[in-house]
Parts: C-alpha cells; structure tokens; sequence
C-alpha cells in the first residue's frame, strides 16, 4: 500500500513536469517564433498572448472609408479585446515611415499591405518571416517561398480614355495601337510612382522581351506622352474625365470603370498583356504586437476578410471569393485577356532599369 502510494505520488510528480513541459513553448516564444508558430495549439498560443497585447496597428494603401475602417470594425468585433489601429498611405511613405521607424528601434506599424510593397520593404530590410496556415489556401503563384509576404489583393493595369473625347470604339486597343500619329501629344502618364512607368515598361519586357520592348519603346517617345506627376493614379483618372488629357495611359483599371458608372465621361480599356501587381501583406521587424498582427494576417487573408475588400471595389487574391459582378469586364481571366503577373521579386528586378528607360527615352 505503500509503495503504491509512493509511486502515484511519483507518478502525479512526472505528469506535472510533462504538462509543464507541453505549456512551456507557448509562454517562452521569442517574436520570431511567434510570427512562424506552426504547432496544433497555434490558435490558442495567438490568443492568449493578444489578449495580453491589447492592440494591434496596421499601415495599409486601400482607402479608410471604403476598406480600413470595414476591415478594423470586423476584426475589433471578432476579438473585442484587440484595438486595431490603422493609418493609410501609399506605398513609399509607408516605406518611409517604417525605415524610420526600424532604425529609431521605435516600431508603431505591426502590419503592413500596399501595391508595389513586397520587395522594396525586403531590401530596405524592415520586415521579417512570418507563417500562416491561410496562405496555404492560395494559388502557389501568391505563396513567398521565404515567408516575407502574402497577397492580400490583386491590381490589374489599364488605359482610360475620355469618352467625348475619344468615342467608345475608337480608342486604342491595344499597346500598338498607341502608336498611331492621332494620339501624339494627346496621352499622360504616371511618374514618380513604381507602378507608373516603371511598371508599363517592366510588363513589355517581360512579355515580349528586351529586343521587341525597346524596338516598341523607340518608336513609343516619338508621341510626346505628357509626364503626369501631380498626384496619384486616381488623379489622373479625374484629369481625364476632365478632359485635360484625351487617355491616361497605365492606371488602375478599375478607376474609370467605378467612376463610368456614376456617370463620369470615362471608360477603361484593356490591353494584352494586362500587368498585375500584387498588394502583399508584410510583418515589421521588431514589431510589438507579434501574436495580435497573426490574428490580423490569418483574419484579411480569410474568407471573411477577402469579402471585405471585395465589397470595397478591390480584388481580393483569394480565388474562392470573387470580384464584385460590376467590375468582372476587366478581370483579365473573365475578360479572356491575358494577364502578366508581375511578382514581387520582378518588381525590384526591373524597377531601376526600367526608369532608365524612361530617363533615357521619355524625360
């Protein structure tokens, strides 16, 4: 009888230092191991620890009204004990703004998402690994095999053209058609902005190649292209409705086709190939909030957090939800338009090559 209780004591000893054991990964995670967390308790492991962090603060390009605040009102509701914070700029002040941040040792911004953010925020060195089992959900070619990012949205390049200046079915339709001598002096295009020209002759170089693309580029500068850097993609877009400028050559596509509908003078127009960009999402190095931020990544990658950039008029990455049905005309696979995805890592490969191009040939 003794024994027996002698060995249920040892045994209950044992038992004890094995739940430690189990226990023991959860509370002695370093941020790093955190942000890649792979085990069965992942859920339970992120909660508690947000439950700690209190908040989390995301840096993101898709406007406040439309997608930010809809976005911070479902998470917020899905974990109340989070307060999400939120600021909106457009990629290279989030670049900026997060340089600075990392090297004041002073990080605010947990997550960040923006067109064009991928591998400049990798070469700056301000972000670090991160894993979520959501991801898996998505087509490889939106998959980092580094864990540096993950595709939020989709942005698909077009030209617009100003309906009473150029009558539907008399605008260019494809990019040899801009050559035509009747548009000289009449198209703008962006500058200053890595999916303004950079991107336009990065697309041509990777469809056709170096030979064909520069043959195209020679012949492209003898039309006088007005260099637009007064404002964003939107803006141009409004400088066309305006009728300031016949066509606006490589902006998002989707501007003029929300704002035709409304009635502007504006239409868009696809044309082969269609570049697309991805809006990665990234984790900031040293951020604070490391188990709140996986909560946020796993929850914009959802279902749920993909509907909500859909109804925000944006294309969500994930292939299970669609597009809202008034902008499918200009998604390339519904349009039957070739698409050339330009990953991240072809967005840094071309980007400085590219605004030689321009410099050289367009300036």
């Amino acid at each position: 009888m003794h024994r027996s209780i002698k060995g249920f004591a040892r045994l209950k000893y044992l038992l004890a230092g094995v739940s430690f054991l189990i226990a023991l990964p959860a509370q002695a995670l370093t941020t790093e191991e955190v942000l890649m967390y792979r085990g069965a308790d992942r859920d339970k492991v992120l909660l508690e620890g947000a439950r700690k962090e209190g908040q989390v603060v995301f840096y993101s390009g898709v406007i406040v009204n439309q997608a930010l605040r809809p976005i911070a009102d479902a998470f917020m509701k899905k974990y109340p004990f989070i307060k999400m914070s939120f600021w909106r700029a457009d990629t290279e002040e989030i670049v900026a703004k997060v340089t600075a941040e990392v090297r004041a040792n002073n990080v605010v911004g947990d997550v960040l998402e923006g067109t064009g953010l991928g591998e400049v925020s990798v070469q700056a060195g301000i972000v670090q690994p991160f894993y979520s089992p959501v991801v898996e959900e998505y087509p490889e070619a939106y998959r980092d095999p580094r864990h540096l990012w993950a595709v939020t949205r989709l942005s698909y390049f077009a030209t617009s053209f100003n309906t009473k200046l150029v009558p539907p079915g008399t605008q260019p339709k494809t990019f040899e058609d801009l050559l035509d001598p009747k548009w000289k002096g009449k198209m703008a295009w962006r500058i200053g902005t890595s999916t303004g020209t950079p991107l336009f002759f990065t697309n041509l170089r990777k469809a056709w190649g170096e030979e064909k693309a520069r043959a195209y580029f020679e012949k492209l500068k003898e039309q006088k292209i007005i260099n637009f850097g007064a404002g964003s993609a939107r803006t141009l877009v409004d400088r066309v409705m305006a009728s300031e400028y016949a066509i606006g050559l490589q902006v998002f596509a989707h501007h003029p086709v929300i704002s035709a509908g409304k009635g502007a003078p504006v239409d868009t127009q696809l044309m082969e190939p269609v570049a697309s960009v991805a809006a990665p999402m990234q984790i900031t190095k040293g951020l604070t909030h490391p188990h709140a931020a996986m909560l946020l990544v796993d929850f914009i990658l959802s279902k749920e957090g993909q509907t909500i950039l859909a109804q925000a008029e944006y294309f969500p990455a994930r292939p299970d939800v669609p597009a809202l049905e008034s902008l499918n005309r200009i998604v390339p696979n519904v349009a039957k338009i070739r698409e050339n995805f330009i990953t991240p890592e072809d967005f840094n490969k071309y980007a400085e090559s590219s605004e030689q191009i321009y410099q050289e040939l367009f300036r």
